[in-house]
């Protein structure tokens, strides 16, 4: 079944909880490219090593909105928990109804994508909660046109 919907602009889904091999740190937003990179290298070889699945493309979740540092576990759903290994941790997103757009195009206009999901949010008179993650729904690489990314922008809200 095919949908008419545009995904990127603002809809209500519901999520399920999903677990998720992460690691947590506060990052200067400047370094932020290589904490995701070397972050999902080393959480691909735990996860590996316990014999648990990858359950879907890369994430991000923040604890705040980043300013000059980010607060921020980055990692990937999982078929099961994993057993905490280093700085490598099970971790969980939340279920509930969530505000989700689809951003298109390259990193750095993602700013603006998660400012007019905001804006849609309090237009609809919605609650915003504080649990926030992107999904990299695109995987990027050093040769492709950063338009092509995919980014799928979510946002808990209060029921």
């Amino acid at each position: 079944m095919t949908s008419d919907a545009d995904p990127t602009e603002p809809v209500l889904v519901r999520a399920t909880p999903q677990t998720t091999a992460v690691i947590r740190d506060q990052v200067p937003v400047t370094q932020l490219a290589d904490f995701f990179d070397r972050s999902f290298q080393r959480i691909v070889e735990v996860v590996g090593e316990q014999g648990v699945g990858v359950a879907g493309p890369a994430l991000a979740r923040y604890h705040g909105p980043p300013t000059d540092v980010a607060d921020l576990e980055v990692g990937f759903p999982t078929s099961a928990p994993i057993i905490d290994a280093g700085n490598v941790v099970a971790g969980s997103l939340p279920g509930g109804q969530v505000a989700r757009l689809v951003h298109q195009g390259s990193y750095d206009q993602l700013d603006a994508s998660w400012g007019r999901l905001q804006g849609w949010i309090h237009e609809q008179g919605i609650t915003p909660d504080h649990a926030l993650w992107e999904v990299y729904v695109t995987e990027p690489s050093p040769e492709m046109d950063p338009n092509d990314l995919r980014t799928e922008l979510n946002w808990l809200v209060a029921p």
